[in-house]
């Protein structure tokens, strides 16, 4: 009996470039330059400096870049420092509705270190993005949103998957060695959410980080005849009877080949948790509309998704961290900060005594009338000082697959965060990477 591991790979293994989509080519190539921004950024912060310095320590003499510097370091510690770089802030990329995946930096971050390793061409990068893309957005799906119910950091699990196609496709596995990555990267994902909980977030930067060196340390050993279990994923003791309370096995190998997931891909505008950059959102609308600030604000009630009220309902983060996690604090900055700044999240911000003040008054409760999948969709009433309430009800935010950032709209994004690094260089950046299917070998891309 074939399994869902030895059914997934195949697809990865034999998936050729020509007969991808070309709006999926596009979705990928988006994918990764958001990726690349988000890693230059990330470079900067001290949590990230202290992740790059190890992977420089243990990783010297390497072909593959630690993004947003000038250091080269061998592929396992380039993947870990760049996962962990491109969800350093809260700027890298998922998919809606939720999979409990981050194609960003689950895939990009492994995919450049080992298509700079080997010399990959643009091509067969992308190929391998689109390829580790669709399994592991099936993989994570599958979970119905069942792993961070018991704890997990999604994406620090279902991450290791993608990692192992992305990798093993560049590394040009057989069929039966995908399988094997597959089988050992089930073995080495990881990540819990007690960060949420009690403060110590900066572990929160490193699941991504480790889930894409688990991805390439996978792929590398099956290569090399390394084994693992076919029945990884739907085994008595594999990954939808572990890291699921429940789920759906089917979806696992559901449309493979036929429904492009990465269609489903958000790139985020604001650096913060996804659950609020809808009413983030609805903030600067109705700022806009009625020209009001903060302090013409006396309370604020959003009524949410599930996840929102039992997750991201933190009305003292303790970190920074917990306050890009915290949906009362993220909408309580925005009436005082632009929220599309990521310099506007910040320690100076978290301590700032109107932006806590609002932030305590902000009630969260789940949307009795929720929109059928799209738990995002959220109903904000802003109740002012005078006594006069503003509700406004929004069901998608810019960078949404329905309301997708366009050309445009990403540069700005790009060169936003990345001018602080690469000054004057950041828009042949961006051109360099939206070209990346003409580039003969990924080494002299960056």
């Amino acid at each position: 009996m074939t399994t869902a591991a030895q059914t997934l790979a195949e697809f990865a293994t034999q998936l050729q470039y020509d007969r991808i989509p070309a709006d999926v080519i596009e979705r990928a190539k988006a994918c990764v330059i958001d990726t690349v921004g988000a890693c230059t950024y990330g470079s900067t912060l001290p949590w990230s400096r202290i992740v790059i310095g190890y992977a420089e320590q243990y990783g010297r003499g390497g072909h593959s870049t630690i993004l947003g510097t000038a250091r080269k370091v061998h592929a396992p510690m380039a993947a870990l420092a760049n996962g962990a770089l491109a969800h350093a802030f809260e700027m890298d990329c998922l998919v809606q509705p939720s999979a409990g995946v981050h194609p960003g930096a689950s895939l990009t971050a492994p995919g450049l270190a080992i298509a700079q390793e080997v010399g990959a061409s643009g091509r067969d990068f992308i190929t391998a993005v689109v390829a580790g893309g669709e399994v592991m957005h099936r993989i994570g799906d599958a979970s119905k949103q069942s792993t961070e119910h018991i704890g997990f950091h999604a994406p620090g699990v279902t991450g290791a998957f993608g990692g192992a196609i992305i990798a093993g496709r560049l590394l040009k596995l057989t069929t039966e060695q995908m399988t094997m990555a597959l089988g050992i990267a089930g073995s080495l994902g990881s990540g819990l959410l007690e960060f949420s909980r009690s403060g110590g977030g900066m572990v929160k930067r490193l699941h991504l980080g480790r889930a894409a060196e688990s991805g390439v340390l996978a792929a590398t050993l099956a290569k090399n005849g390394f084994s693992g279990p076919a029945t990884v994923l739907e085994g008595k003791f594999g990954y939808m009877n572990v890291f699921c309370h429940e789920g759906d096995a089917t979806r696992l190998t559901a449309g493979l080949g036929e429904s492009w997931k990465i269609l489903t891909l958000a790139l985020k505008r604001y650096a913060c948790h996804i659950t609020s950059h809808v009413p983030v959102t609805v903030a600067l609308e109705l700022q806009e509309k009625y020209q009001i600030k903060g302090d013409d604000v006396a309370s604020i009630a959003i009524e949410g998704s599930e996840k929102m009220f039992s997750h991201h309902n933190i009305l003292e983060p303790q970190d920074m961290t917990m306050a890009q996690y915290s949906a009362p604090f993220n909408v309580a900055l925005s009436f005082y900060l632009d929220p599309r700044n990521p310099d506007s999240f910040s320690e100076v911000s978290r301590n700032d005594a109107k932006i806590r003040a609002l932030c305590r008054t902000v009630k969260v409760s789940v949307r009795k009338d929720p929109v059928k999948d799209n738990p995002l969709a959220s109903r904000v009433i802003v109740k002012l000082k005078g006594g006069r309430d503003l509700t406004h009800e929004l069901t998608y935010f810019p960078g949404m697959p329905q309301q997708p950032l366009n050309n445009d709209q990403l540069l700005d994004k790009f060169t936003t965060i990345t001018r602080g690094v690469l000054g004057t260089s950041a828009e042949k950046v961006f051109a360099d990477f939206s070209a990346i299917e003409n580039v003969a070998d990924m080494r002299g891309l960056i």
